[in-house]
Parts: C-alpha cells; sequence; structure tokens
C-alpha cells in the first residue's frame, strides 16, 4: 500500500544553477529573494548545495547563505543540501551546524554527502573513489558528537582526539538527512543511523527505477542496526518547470535553458548532448533527462500533479517534494511557476481544503432551504417595515381633540 501524508511538505533545493554571465553578488541576491518568496507562499524547506568549482552552482557555504536567509524569513526551514562531509573535519562541521541551528532557533535540517562535483574533489586532493568511504566515516562520527559524546576517533584523513563539542544544538533531536542518487550507499548509510532520506536523482531513469529499492535498502539498514526510519522524513527532488498552459512553460524556457545545457555539456563531456535550439533541448530534458539531474517536467500544475502521483506510486511514499531550482526560466516566470504550485499543487496533496469542499457541498444540498429562509427573512423585514409606517400613518391621521 503506497503511503499517503496526511500533508505532503513541499520546497525547493537550491544547488543553485547560475550562467556565469550573471554577476554572483546578483546570483546571490536573487536566490535569497526567491527563498523569501518561497517563506510567504508557505513552502516548508529550502536545500541549500555546497560547491567549490564550475561557476554555475555558485554557493560554497551553504551555513552562510542560510543564516543571512533565515533572517529574512519566518517559518521556512533550511537544509544544508548537502554538506559535502569528506571535504571537512567532522568537529568543526558539527560546531558550525549547532551554531547555525541556535541562530534559526531550531529551523535547520542537516543534509549530508559525499560530495557531487568531481573537479572540486581534484582541487583538494581527495579520491573520488574514496568520496563515500570518507562521508561514512565522517558521518559516524558527527551523529555521536551531536549527540553529545566524546569521541576519540583516528583515519586516514582526520583525528580526533577526546572530542566534544562544547555547544550542543538547538533542537533537542536535530534532523539528519543522507542523500541518495543511485548507488545503495545513501540508503544504506541513512537506515544505518536512522536519518532522513533524500533522493536527489528521483526523476533520472535510474534513480527513478531505484526508488522502491532505496527504501527497501534503508529499511533493512535500519533494523539490522536497531534504528527505525519513517517514509514522512523521505524526501524525493524532481526538477519543472509550470505555467498557466504548456505553451507558455515551453516559451519561458527560452530565457535559459540552453546556457544549462552548455554548462552540463562543459562540465560532463559527451554524456550530456550538444542541443541545436530550445525546442531540442526541452525535448532531451523531459525524455531522456540529463543524468543525475533528472527528466524535467515542462507543463502545468494538473501536469505535475500527475508526476507526483506517479512518483507516490512508484516509490511506496514520500512526505516532502523538492523542486530542484534551475533558473532555467526567468526570474519573473520562476515565482510565477511556484506560485501556481502553491495555489493549485500542494492543496491536492496537503487536503486543506477537505473541510471546504465539503462545506460547500453540505450548502448546496441544503441550497433551496437556506434561500427560502433567507427570501422569508427578507420578505418579513419587508412586511414589518410596511406594518411599522401604516401605523404610523394612521396615527398622524387621527383627529386632535
Amino acid at each position: 500500500m503506497t503511503y499517503r501524508p496526511k500533508r505532503m511538505r513541499f520546497g525547493a533545493f537550491f544547488a543553485p544553477f547560475h550562467n556565469d554571465r550573471t554577476s554572483p553578488t546578483f546570483a546571490l541576491e536573487r536566490d535569497l529573494g526567491l527563498v523569501k518568496h518561497l517563506d510567504t507562499l508557505d513552502f516548508d524547506e529550502a536545500w541549500i548545495g555546497e560547491h567549490h568549482s564550475g561557476a554555475y552552482e555558485c554557493i560554497a557555504s551553504p551555513e552562510v547563505f542560510i543564516a543571512a536567509a533565515a533572517e529574512r524569513t519566518r517559518h521556512i526551514r533550511f537544509g544544508t543540501g548537502v554538506s559535502s562531509l569528506s571535504y571537512h573535519h567532522p568537529l568543526i562541521l558539527a560546531d558550525r551546524i549547532a551554531q547555525l541551528d541556535h541562530q534559526t532557533r531550531g529551523r535547520i535540517i542537516f543534509g549530508v554527502g559525499p560530495g557531487q562535483l568531481i573537479a572540486d574533489a581534484h582541487m583538494m586532493g581527495v579520491d573520488p573513489a574514496r568520496l563515500r568511504d570518507r562521508m561514512g566515516e565522517s558521518f559516524d562520527v558527527l551523529v555521536r558528537l551531536l549527540n553529545g559524546e566524546t569521541v576519540t576517533a583516528q583515519t586516514d584523513w582526520f583525528t580526533l582526539r577526546d572530542a566534544r563539542m562544547h555547544i550542543l544544538p538547538y533542537q533537542a533531536n536535530l534532523e539528519l538527512a543522507v542523500a541518495s542518487a543511485i548507488s545503495p550507499s545513501g540508503a544504506r548509510l541513512a537506515g544505518q543511523h536512522g536519518a532522513a532520506m533524500l533522493s536527489v536523482a528521483a526523476s533520472s531513469p535510474q534513480g527513478f527505477k531505484a526508488l522502491a529499492d532505496s527504501w527497501d535498502i534503508c529499511e533493512q539498514k535500519a533494523a539490522e542496526y536497531g534504528k527505525t526510519v519513517n517514509r514522512d522524513s523521505w524526501r524525493v527532488v524532481v526538477p519543472f518547470h509550470i505555467a498557466e498552459t504548456r505553451e507558455q512553460a515551453r516559451r519561458d524556457l527560452e530565457f535559459g535553458l540552453l546556457d544549462m545545457f552548455t554548462y552540463f555539456h562543459k562540465f560532463g563531456g559527451e554524456l550530456f548532448p550538444q542541443v541545436k535550439d530550445v525546442d531540442e533541448a526541452i525535448e532531451v530534458w523531459t525524455q531522456g533527462g540529463l543524468g543525475a539531474f533528472g527528466v524535467g517536467l515542462v507543463g502545468t500544475p494538473d501536469d505535475l500533479v500527475e508526476r507526483i502521483k506517479t512518483l507516490q506510486e512508484q516509490s511506496g511514499g514520500f512526505g516532502a517534494f523538492l523542486s530542484l531550482a534551475h533558473n532555467a526560466a526567468s526570474h519573473e516566470a520562476t515565482r510565477k511557476s511556484y506560485e501556481l504550485l502553491a495555489q493549485y499543487v500542494m492543496p491536492h496533496f496537503q487536503h486543506c481544503n477537505a473541510n471546504r469542499t465539503a462545506s460547500l457541498e453540505w450548502a448546496a444540498s441544503n441550497a433551496e432551504y437556506f434561500m427560502e429562509a433567507y427570501v422569508g427573512g427578507i420578505n418579513k423585514a419587508i412586511a414589518d417595515h410596511e406594518v411599522e409606517q401604516s401605523e404610523k400613518a394612521l396615527a398622524q391621521e387621527k383627529p386632535r381633540v
């Protein structure tokens, strides 16, 4: 049976993606403004990435960005999407996350991963084949540190001697989430520690196919280590752009979809095809997809509702749906896309209109009675007024003695 939450959460996952003609100052400000917009639209979460090469994914420190965004928002929660564990000493990273949790009054989700861009690892002298092993080594001690333990550990890349955090997180149970793409490593690690799972490649052909297996692996590992995992904490990430019509959605992507394809081709070589125009780019993106970036949806709110339903059936159910932010449309069209999601897609999966619909149907079924009473009340008021006026007229006509 497919799990369906009473209220699905919605959010956005910001790598982010900005072409290398845009001022980074301008790009960062735009991202901060978009997060603020999502907060006003009642989105639940914003996830912020960490990258150090390639120019397009231009946030190097999710913690610095989140600290600024938290000051501009009221309720939206922030996830590090993700902190690349292979590049940080565990104690320093744990301290930064704990401080950030205090500054945001508990609005932090600590999302972790091995590091996505091989160029980042190369510049730091990290063997790409060791990224996932390093993530596991780091996460094991991070969990212990965040729980207040004193840790002594030695690996070939970090040392902890009687290490303990002097300030623990604001939240008594800081939520931890592990990125899972196509390989089983993320699902295994999430289950081992009873952490949430973040499926960042849910819409890629391989990632989509692996969704159900990923959850099974997560549950099996959790049972093996005496932990529990909950589908409600599972998040899936999908790229899309919606507009009021499919034609408008396609036109919107004339703004920057080719830039996005150029970035992927430059960074991934022949794995990502070159395209001659926007129409071909849309066909590639919506049919075969762009590797782990996934198959995009370009359409209407109704199309997105159906895509989410398909993901629910394939996975067996999850608790949160995240948009993979891409900037392939203009800032104005992107804001509109999120507004349409909030207006028409979120209510479908959050069931916030169930009582409103029931109330309307109840009113409709009793309309004849209500209208009769309504008209009767009006007629009575008119009749009472006429009687009063008649009585006053009669009183004025009586002769004075």
